[in-house]
């Protein structure tokens, strides 16, 4: 299990990073060949991305 993340540069770079691996997938992806279980994992990180996101900016509130 990973740590919780306080730092606001550091949930920063760990949405940079996740984004970056999402973007490193989509590049490698052929749309000829893409099938629904890699659509479907795309969503799945993007719904992981949005929900941390979420989880961020509720802790930064006062």
């Amino acid at each position: 299990m990973s740590k919780s993340i306080y730092d606001q540069k550091e949930q920063l770079n760990f949405l940079y990073g996740k984004m970056e691996l999402l973007m490193t997938m989509l590049d490698s992806m052929d749309p000829e060949e893409t099938g629904v279980e890699e659509i479907d994992r795309i969503i799945e990180m993007l719904d992981e991305i949005e929900n941390k996101c979420k989880k961020f900016r509720n802790e930064l509130k006062p």
